[in-house]
């Protein structure tokens, strides 16, 4: 048994009840064998079995008072796994879904997406079982105090600095970072995503989803195609998914389709920027707000999704972009997408294709860019934000911009290399984790245990 199944075997062993965080290990690990081979210190190390268990993990009760008068109770947690090449970093996620197993999935990937940026950054991953949906805006604010009441003791800016995911954007961020400062009576850059009145970077909130495109862009460019006069599809509504569509519009190409919870939308036109911001952005509405401001949309709910599939994935389109959340495209999605001729899938969300749908993709010689590269352009830009913050500075959106193009075609550049080095040219998947790695494992083994 080679040293990545033994360690595979005893995860499985241990966490069968979090088989999300198992897939995320399993995805990177069997990735890595050409450079275990190479490399026989890591094993000597046991570089593999510390970098699968995070360095801390702290999980804590939120209790809260809703509108009513009622006390609320919820599970709040952060996940501090890796902090070799920097302090933590990574998003808070406010979902029903949220649990230890979710934010472990998380907080695994952000270790070699922080890792390729280039930035010193590690990886950590936090957030709670609070649904903001529904809720009013003094609902909101009070999970939030009520969150960072506890999570504040665990923080820093030179320690971890956490920023938005699902259910955590601007408005969220704000709460947050107003109750830090008070509890600690320090203005620093502890979160990243802020406002702009306190510390926020501009392009902050476009980065995720114009990092997704300009990763497309270098793929493409790497066999001499583009993006310019094509059709796209697009899942998701949040920051990601609009913001993506909004770069695709700019470099000459027509996004299709979004998605939320409750079904997506098509608009054989393209999609309509000020409509969907208004929705997403200013009311919070359901999708299906669009159909009744733009005649040429067709709304289609979950239920009437095809069976067992992501009817995003259904239009015929030159390049996808998986938007919204882990496991969103399957097997049969991605011989659909393939059927219909796509050429390019680039991931805005965390890990939104399952392994069959990844093998799919590398089989058929696509250009296939995986989340932890092609979506690294958010943290790469809450870097950016700390470096402003500790100089206190602000600067351009195009200063910020460019800064974040040059980012993502690095990284794409630094896992092709990887790929060809290893033996296997445009495995996107096998580059950027070898490339994640080796950075993080080097730096590991040079501090010793």
């Amino acid at each position: 048994m080679s040293y990545v199944q033994r360690v595979v075997s005893n995860l499985q062993d241990k966490y069968a009840y979090e088989p999300i965080f198992l897939q995320a290990v399993q995805e990177v690990l069997q990735s890595l064998q050409p450079v275990l081979d190479k490399n026989p210190q890591y094993e000597r190390y046991k570089i593999l079995e510390r970098i699968v268990e995070p360095e801390r993990t702290i999980s804590f009760r939120v209790q809260w008072i809703d509108d009513k008068g009622q006390i609320q109770v919820n599970k709040g947690f952060r996940v501090q796994y890796n902090s070799a090449i920097g302090p933590y970093k990574g998003g808070l996620r406010f979902h029903p879904s949220v649990n230890q197993g979710i934010l472990k999935f998380l907080g695994f990937e952000q270790i070699f997406k922080n890792s390729l940026t280039g930035l010193a950054i590690g990886g950590g991953k936090g957030g709670a079982d609070f649904d903001p949906k529904g809720k009013s805006e003094t609902e909101v604010m009070r999970f939030c105090q009520a969150f960072m009441s506890e999570l504040y003791r665990h923080i820093g800016a030179t320690i971890d600095v956490p920023a938005g995911d699902i259910g955590v954007g601007g408005r969220e961020v704000g709460y947050l970072f107003g109750q830090y400062k008070r509890l600690t009576q320090s203005y620093e850059g502890v979160l990243t995503g802020k406002n702009l009145l306190f510390g926020g970077s501009l392009a902050r909130t476009e980065a995720t989803g114009y990092g997704a495109v300009y990763f497309a862009q270098s793929m493409l460019e790497g066999k001499g195609q583009s993006l310019e006069g094509k059709k796209c599809a697009v899942s998701g509504a949040g920051n990601v998914a609009i913001y993506c569509c909004e770069k695709l519009y700019q470099v000459g190409a027509t996004p299709l389709t979004v998605s939320d919870s409750r079904g997506m939308i098509y608009d054989p036109e393209g999609i309509n920027m000020d409509v969907l911001k208004q929705i997403k952005e200013v009311e919070r509405e359901s999708l299906t707000r669009y159909v009744e401001l733009v005649s040429s949309a067709v709304y289609t709910p979950v239920n009437e999704y095809p069976d067992g599939r992501n009817a995003v994935w259904s239009v015929p389109c030159y390049a996808a972009f998986p938007c919204a959340t882990q496991n969103e495209l399957n097997l049969e999605d991605a011989r659909v997408l393939l059927a219909n001729g796509c050429q390019c899938v680039a991931e805005g969300a965390n890990m939104p294709s399952t392994l069959d749908a990844v093998h799919a993709f590398l089989k058929a010689g696509i250009c296939y860019g995986p989340a932890k590269a092609a979506n690294a352009g958010g943290v790469a830009t809450s870097q950016l934000e700390m470096a402003q913050n500790a100089s206190m500075q602000s600067w351009s959106f195009e200063a910020v911009d460019n800064k974040l193009h040059e980012i993502m075609r690095n990284i794409y550049m630094s896992a092709a290399e990887t790929a060809k080095e290893f033996g296997e040219p445009g495995n996107l998947v096998m580059g950027a984790n070898i490339a994640g790695f080796r950075k993080v494992a080097n730096a590991m083994v040079a501090q010793g245990v």
